[in-house]
């Protein structure tokens, strides 16, 4: 591994600890290096606070003069909630950038780069980028789409079943594969099921991470609106509560939900909720990520829809058989193979006693 590897490799592992924290923002860390040392750290921490190169600056002081900053992506260059951090940069006497990604906000995109080379900076681009790029996966995806980043979470047994014929789910997997499942819950800004789970497992829909969790927006695709008013998503305040309704309504009910702090009503003009007005209407609430959690016709809407970009599934080694037993993806499904989109498994790993894969959409 290279010199400038070995900072940006720093620099990654830095930014890692802030994925789930920053949205809409990216995750992004600097390190600033005089004469082969460390001498400024920083990462962006939350949407409206300063950025990661601001943060590194600051620790840096007067030895930012004539240093090298290492960024994991492309310093802004226009004005926002903070000042420009390419600016900060040549204001501190930086002399070499290196940097990993891109940023492909349009407001950005190249001309970060383009003002520190016109004040005689060196950069360097491109330094491990993919692992770069890794770090803010979901929001590249939503500064080109305008929609959410959508993973699909499931477990199940060896045989493919998510639950016994009866209806019993829980547990299939041990302790630890639910474990790390809370962990996508805490880096996505969205979670949803449809209603069906809600009146089956009553979920709360919280992340469990001790010291560090972030509870997601609670969103459930209830289009005749049956959600029960004692529902933990409606007595539990932890987090906000989305509903998704459709055409008809209970007008009664709707308006004792609209009195409730953390709860949302969001009626669509549709018999059906159609996925791709859902991701639309994220997308304009700056909706950067959602986990899709529950229920297989749920999921089957989604992969009809096209809209599945990574899935994350944990098999447990049981045999639990049945007909009638039900599968991840249900539902209508797709009718012809030819339509079928491939996904590139990326991952594969023993979590506990259960085996977790992660898989791409092709062309992500």
């Amino acid at each position: 591994m290279g010199r400038d590897e070995r900072f940006m490799g720093m620099a990654i592992e830095m930014a890692k600890e802030t994925i789930g924290q920053t949205s809409p923002n990216p995750s992004v860390a600097a390190i600033v290096v005089k004469d082969n040392q460390v001498v400024g750290l920083g990462v962006h921490v939350k949407a409206g606070e300063a950025h990661a190169e601001v943060h590194a600056l600051r620790m840096a002081g007067e030895k930012a003069r004539g240093a090298e900053i290492y960024v994991t992506l492309e310093p802004c260059s226009h004005y926002g909630k903070t000042p420009p951090c390419a600016e900060a940069v040549v204001k501190a006497g930086i002399q070499r950038a290196v940097i990993a990604s891109s940023d492909p906000n349009p407001k950005v995109a190249g001309r970060g780069i383009q003002k520190m080379r016109e004040h005689g900076l060196e950069v360097k681009t491109g330094v491990m980028k993919k692992e770069a790029d890794e770090l803010n996966r979901a929001f590249f995806h939503y500064i080109k789409m305008k929609e959410p980043y959508v993973r699909l979470k499931s477990a199940m047994s060896l045989d493919g079943k998510i639950a016994t014929s009866s209806g019993e789910s829980q547990w299939i997997t041990g302790e630890e594969a639910r474990q790390d499942g809370h962990s996508y819950r805490h880096r996505s800004d969205a979670i949803l099921v449809g209603i069906n789970t809600v009146l089956m497992d009553d979920p709360k829909l919280t992340t469990r991470i001790e010291g560090k969790g972030r509870n997601p927006i609670r969103i459930i695709l209830d289009t005749h609106l049956q959600t029960p008013v004692t529902s933990q998503l409606i007595e539990n305040n932890e987090a906000p509560t989305w509903i998704f309704t459709g055409r008809h309504t209970e007008n009664e009910k709707q308006r004792h939900f609209e009195q409730i702090p953390h709860v949302s009503v969001v009626p669509f003009d549709f018999e059906q909720i159609p996925v791709e007005e859902v991701l639309r209407y994220l997308g304009e609430q700056k909706v950067t990520s959602l986990l899709v959690e529950g229920g297989a016709t749920i999921a089957d809407s989604f992969v009809r829809a096209g809209k599945i970009n990574e899935t994350i599934t944990y098999i447990a080694p049981k045999l639990i058989g049945g007909k009638e037993a039900l599968t991840p993806v249900a539902g209508k499904g797709i009718h012809q193979l030819k339509d079928v989109r491939s996904f590139e498994i990326v991952s594969n790993e023993l979590v506990g006693e259960d085996i977790k894969i992660v898989s791409l959409k092709r062309g992500e």
